[in-house]
């Protein structure tokens, strides 16, 4: 392979091979020309390193900076209940951390979803890394007296990280297409359940081992900061839709006119509306689901109720476990699933979505039923529950690149997510707070009942994953009609590349 812009001749290129510029992007080769000259010492070094930068590489890179935001955002999770002892704040004070981050990162979104289209996207990455990372590691220092400067440490913290998901994807989806870009877009959302299990063992792990749970805000900071150089020095930048169409675009449209027409696109609505419907379930669990199982057992009589500085984080760690494995399995489920269902039918996409999210609630429901009696049947209706529910993480993504041009993905990606958070996992952490706490203030305070009232607030979660379910099979019935009128407008909007005589 030959890097172009050099001004120097690669040892071994050919007429054949393919010409990776500076941006990314990838062209013809030209034939060798009096004009090249023999490289020196820097400028092998310069190529032997953009050749690492192959889009595969770029993917992993990318799939790892978003394991390193989902690891962040759940550490504070994993040592939940010390922080709440710590700062000495209740149920609906303590859910206010993840609607805060969460209020934050929806903001921030869409402003960088309009830079991501059009400006460098990798700079934009790398800052935003670099920024909640130095964030995260301050926050762990503040004092107990300032828990609202903590509460406002994670606010900061969703901006840096808003920019890294309504971004990165778009750069995937211009280095690949089709299956691959399924396959790809798999590993990478495999990021979400991986990353939020990770940041439950982190945060456990790193609080038992220092006897301290500030430290679990110590360990993601500098992984973070590692990922942001590699971005930098390896993720290309690819022009917009080059993996789509072998033209360039040559219309650019406005920021308005993007925001009318995917107000138009009826796929794109109904599955914002159904992903939202999964971050309120998921923001509700992996914020409660611990302290539930923790109360749960209370209540068994097989654990006593924390009276010490550094608790117990035995049920964050199982929960961090199942939700590893299960994102594994869910994603690459889904995958297969929707590449298999393919062949039978081009609606394969939100059909699989939709029947693993009603198949999701049912589990789910079985959770409230089951926990208080067995610690052990809750975690395999855990087990079953987020797996069906993370099987349509990737495809999500991958009907959204199929109905909107490349040109405004970002905006899409970012205003999907900013809806997302909004009517999901913004409100969720904390309306489950505020129910439980109204319910305990309703009766009596004792330990079954501070375990029940949790688990009647947290019934609300399936009654939303249903009516995800129905917006799913909602677009279903428009992804074939909005799939065409993209691939459409991308055709109008390209043309043919230039012929470079030698």
């Amino acid at each position: 392979m030959c890097v172009e812009g050099d001004g120097c001749e690669i040892e071994g290129c050919s007429s054949s091979d393919e010409v990776r510029t500076l941006s990314g992007s990838m062209s013809p080769a030209l034939k060798s020309s009096p004009d090249l000259h023999p490289c020196k010492p820097g400028h092998k070094f310069r190529a032997a390193l953009l050749r690492c930068r192959s889009p595969t590489a770029a993917a992993g890179i990318l799939s790892f900076g978003n394991v390193l935001n989902y690891m962040d955002r759940y550490t504070v999770a994993g040592v939940l209940l010390d922080i709440q002892r710590h700062y000495k704040v209740s149920d609906s004070g303590i859910g206010l951390l993840q609607t805060v981050f969460i209020c934050s990162f929806m903001v921030a979104a869409p402003i960088f979803g309009y830079l991501g289209d059009r400006f460098n996207r990798k700079v934009i990455l790398s800052c935003g890394i670099f920024f909640w990372s130095i964030v995260t590691l301050s926050s762990s220092f503040i004092g107990k007296e300032y828990y609202w400067l903590f509460v406002l440490s994670r606010g900061l913290v969703g901006i840096g990280e808003s920019s890294y998901s309504s971004i990165s994807p778009t750069i995937i989806g211009d280095l690949f297409t089709n299956n691959s870009r399924t396959m790809m877009l798999s590993v990478f959302y495999l990021a979400i359940p991986l990353g939020s299990g990770l940041g439950y063992i982190l945060g456990s792990s790193a609080k038992v081992a220092a006897g301290d749970w500030h430290w679990a805000l110590r360990v993601s900071p500098v992984l973070g900061i590692t990922a942001g150089t590699l971005i930098l020095i390896f993720v290309p930048e690819p022009k917009r839709g080059v993996a789509d169409h072998s033209g360039r675009i040559r219309i650019r449209t406005s920021w308005l006119c993007d925001m009318k027409a995917l107000a138009k696109n009826r796929s794109y609505v109904f599955s914002s509306l159904a992903s939202s419907a999964v971050s309120f379930a998921t923001g509700a669990f992996g914020m409660w689901i611990p302290l539930y199982l923790a109360r749960a057992q209370v209540v068994q009589k097989t654990a006593e109720d924390c009276t010490k500085e550094i608790c117990s984080s035995k049920d964050s760690l199982i929960f961090g476990a199942i939700t590893c494995v299960t994102g594994l399995l869910g994603v690459v489920i889904g995958a297969a699933t929707t590449r298999l269902c393919r062949q039978k039918t081009e609606r394969a996409d939100p059909l699989v979505c939709a029947v693993s999210m009603l198949g999701s609630a049912i589990f789910i429901c079985l959770i409230f039923v089951v926990a208080k009696k067995s610690i052990v049947g809750a975690y395999v209706c855990i087990f079953i529950g987020e797996t069906l529910l993370f099987l349509n993480w990737a495809i999500t993504a991958d009907i959204l690149m199929f109905v909107v041009i490349p040109t405004r993905r970002a905006t899409a990606v970012a205003f999907q997510s900013f809806t997302s958070h909004l009517l999901g996992d913004a409100g969720s952490p904390y309306l489950i707070g505020l129910i439980s706490d109204a319910l305990q203030q309703s009766y009596t305070t004792s330990a079954l009942w501070r375990f029940l009232s949790l688990g009647y607030a947290l019934m609300l979660c399936p009654f939303i994953i249903v009516l995800g379910g129905m917006f799913f099979l909602a677009t279903a019935l428009f992804f074939l009609d909005d799939r065409e009128k993209a691939e459409k407008q991308l055709s109008q909007m390209t043309r043919p590349p230039s012929t470079v005589k030698v």
